[in-house]
């Protein structure tokens, strides 16, 4: 799990706006570009090319 501290300090790696954890708490979401960032093994990886999109709804 994340801690709420590192939470905190990221931000997106393209808008570089605030990003939150999503409901399952396997991703870090970045509402303004749509995009949502994995974390694998508690690490959350912050590279653009392997965010995946939002699924709203």
């Amino acid at each position: 799990m994340i801690k709420k501290e590192l939470l905190d300090i990221l931000a997106c790696p393209k808008c570089k706006g605030p990003v939150e954890l999503n409901a399952q708490g396997n991703g870090l979401v970045c509402r303004t570009c749509k995009l949502v960032y994995e974390i694998r093994d508690d690490i959350p990886i912050m590279l653009i090319d392997e965010a995946r999109p939002l699924e709203e709804g």
